[in-house]
């Protein structure tokens, strides 16, 4: 039995995407998962020197899209903004995307966790 005052805590959900503008409509969901499959995915993208970008609420949503779905119009402004923060991180750290805004350079897809990865 929970006592008052002790806070749930909530599973762990994360999300990747991929966005080619010269080739694709909209984002593609490449990856998501809940619990395991998104730590090991926040794990993996660490390793790899992918940004995370933390958003409980787009990871959530994200998770309900299949893998290989493009991103709803709906959620075209939320993500525009994770795209402006990532080109912002390329900026800084020199790593310039051939031409493809919001795409790495190592073509490596970008991450979305929630605020408990």
């Amino acid at each position: 039995m929970k006592q008052s005052g002790e806070k749930h805590k909530k599973t762990p959900e994360a999300a990747t995407l991929r966005y080619n503008p010269e080739q694709d409509y909209a984002p593609q969901v490449t990856a998501a998962g809940k619990g395991y499959i998104a730590e090991k995915i926040i794990e993996t993208a660490r390793a790899a020197g992918v940004p995370v970008y933390r958003d409980e609420a787009l990871a959530e949503t994200l998770n309900r899209l299949q893998v290989g779905d493009m991103i709803p119009r709906e959620l075209f402004e939320v993500v525009a903004e994770v795209l402006a923060f990532v080109m912002g991180l390329d900026s800084v750290s020199g790593n310039h995307a051939a031409g493809a805004p919001g795409t790495p350079a190592s073509g490596r897809p970008k991450i979305h966790e929630d605020a408990n990865g």
